[in-house]
């Protein structure tokens, strides 16, 4: 593996690689193996008593795991990192890694409904206590502390309201109690936004999303401080939540082009969220990089851009969403987001329908609350699809 950091991020993203085998290719092939071979006995004793950095198991380490580890290790400005085989086991591994019974989790209420579901019905079932936060009174943080607090965990922007907080005020919280402060950047990636350098410890990441950006394969990661990492390693070891080779192979290669659709997603969302900015069966718009958004100013100060995903709430409420959901021609419905494709998904009734109507109204999902993950189309395309679905919706 060559020197990590040793160019700026694009390149990085594009040239951090495996080192090539006698066969000089210049892709990484596929290490598509569940074991690896040791030359005598004492290489495989050594490695088996974590003497080598050798590969043992797949389930542990497999090179073309490393190279995604590695990159986004890399891109994030981290010291450290594990990949898993999906976005929510990797924030499963950051909670049970470094919590335990009578731990207490401060976490934003504003948060995907699955792991809302890991916090409030699995974590009181492990003696791990929790309390929401309200990201939108960011004040009334530090009085939620308690003695035996030992993570706050946010996403920012949100899922998918795209609520947004300072992070540079959250770890100022967090250091000056010693808590862990675990940020979930799938939104924006580390192309737009970077927490550790704002303080943060933990980053993890949905790589299903914008890191594949193509709908194809599941990954997640978490990456961060050292000593925090080698806890999430032993406990995913044991546990077994490896991501397999080929995702990580897909997913490396997926990040060679991960700035340029990165920064095309957000020229077209911010294009698209200005146009509807004014459409009469709106009452709401909410994008990062819109002066209308209530955390503005934090999103232009800690993101370099505003992702791709547009909200918007239609006047009709649920009927008129079904409406224009039915009435999309180019936009596909799915669970999905950060696809080359163009999605439209109602919150409310997919991704957090396991929330009850005051957990959906806490954290913003109102029932006409349509969420956009803007793809690679031409913008022009995306929002005449939009305005004639909107149009259908009356």
């Amino acid at each position: 593996m060559q020197k990590e950091n040793q160019y700026q991020p694009e390149t990085n993203a594009v040239r951090i690689q495996t080192a090539r085998t006698d066969e000089m290719e210049h892709s990484t092939p596929l290490f598509l193996t569940s074991s690896f071979c040791y030359d005598n006995a004492e290489e495989m004793r050594a490695t088996f008593a974590d003497e080598t950095d050798f590969n043992i198991y797949s389930r542990f380490s497999n090179p073309n795991v490393d190279e995604f580890v590695n990159k986004m290790v890399a891109l994030e400005g981290a010291e450290a990192g594990y990949a898993t085989a999906s976005g929510m086991s990797a924030v499963f591994a950051s909670f049970m890694a470094l919590l335990k019974a009578g731990d207490h989790l401060l976490s934003a209420r504003s948060i995907f409904g699955s792991t809302h579901t890991v916090v409030t019905k699995f974590l009181p079932k492990w003696g791990i206590e929790y309390s929401y936060f309200d990201m939108n009174d960011p004040g009334s943080i530090e009085a939620m502390i308690k003695p035996n607090t030992k993570m706050i965990f946010v996403e920012t922007p949100s899922n998918p309201g795209l609520e947004i907080i300072d992070l540079k005020l959250l770890a100022d919280i967090a250091n000056k109690h010693n808590i862990i402060l675990n940020v979930d950047n799938c939104f924006a990636t580390p192309v737009l936004q970077r927490p550790l350098e704002l303080g943060a410890h933990l980053v993890t990441h949905s790589a299903t999303k914008w890191i594949d950006g193509q709908g194809r394969v599941l990954g997640g990661a978490v990456v961060g401080r050292k000593d925090l990492i080698k806890e999430i390693y032993i406990f995913c070891r044991s546990s077994g939540p490896a991501m397999s080779p080929f995702n990580a192979w897909v997913l490396s290669k997926s990040m060679e082009t991960l700035f340029v659709r990165m920064e095309r997603h957000s020229q077209s969302a911010l294009t698209l969220a200005q146009a509807l900015e004014n459409n009469p069966h709106l009452s709401m718009v909410r994008y990062p990089m819109l002066p209308s958004h209530p955390q503005y100013e934090i999103a232009k100060k800690q993101m370099s851009g505003g992702g791709g995903i547009v909200c918007f709430e239609l006047k009709g409420g649920i009927a008129s969403g079904v409406k224009f959901l039915n009435a999309l021609k180019l936009l596909s419905l799915t669970a999905n987001l950060g696809d080359s494709r163009s999605i439209a998904s109602h919150p409310a009734s997919t991704t957090h329908a396991k929330l009850t109507d005051a957990e959906r109204a806490n954290v913003g999902i109102t029932p006409g609350l349509i969420r956009i993950s803007v793809g690679l189309e031409n913008v022009k395309d995306i929002l005449a699809d939009i305005e004639q679905a909107l149009e259908q919706s009356k």
